[in-house]
């Protein structure tokens, strides 16, 4: 009898426990991404190597598609100048041991010497491997440009 009573308790205590574990990946998720879009404005390529996996694919909003030392070599490019990134309606959501970001963008800088100010959604995916989160793909399109 004891034994049913406490596979009674774990059961109704297992929702609680697995939500509280969904809201701690979710936070765990949400401050990657934040350090993420900080690495990006101060070019901190060696921050974004530790977050982005080996196989990582970046889809930006024109179509050009950059594997992961394309895009590190691209926020090391000293004519790649952000000036200010905000993010907002960010979301996440979990599936197991993967993870999908999406949200709204508003980046500003300058690119070889010309202005760019960007508005857009963006998808990241993120897996949990290895006892981390690294992110495999990351698209961008434009709103407005």
């Amino acid at each position: 009898m004891k034994r049913k009573i406490a596979i009674f308790s774990f059961l109704l205590a297992l929702p609680a426990w697995t939500q509280q574990a969904h809201t701690d990946q979710e936070g765990k998720l949400l401050a990657l991404e934040k350090m993420w879009n900080q690495a990006q404005i101060t070019r901190d390529s060696n921050a974004l190597q530790s977050l982005i996996a080996d196989k990582f694919i970046d889809t930006e909003y024109d179509g050009e598609v950059s594997d992961r030392d394309k895009y590190l070599a691209d926020i090391r490019d000293p004519e790649y100048k952000p000036s200010a990134m905000n993010v907002q309606d960010v979301k996440v959501n979990l599936y197991r041991d993967t993870a999908v970001v999406t949200g709204t963008y508003h980046i500003k800088g300058t690119y070889n010497r010309k202005a760019y100010d960007h508005m857009g959604r963006f998808t990241d995916t993120w897996i949990f491997e290895g006892g981390r989160w690294q992110c495999v793909a990351s698209h961008t399109s434009l709103i407005k440009n």
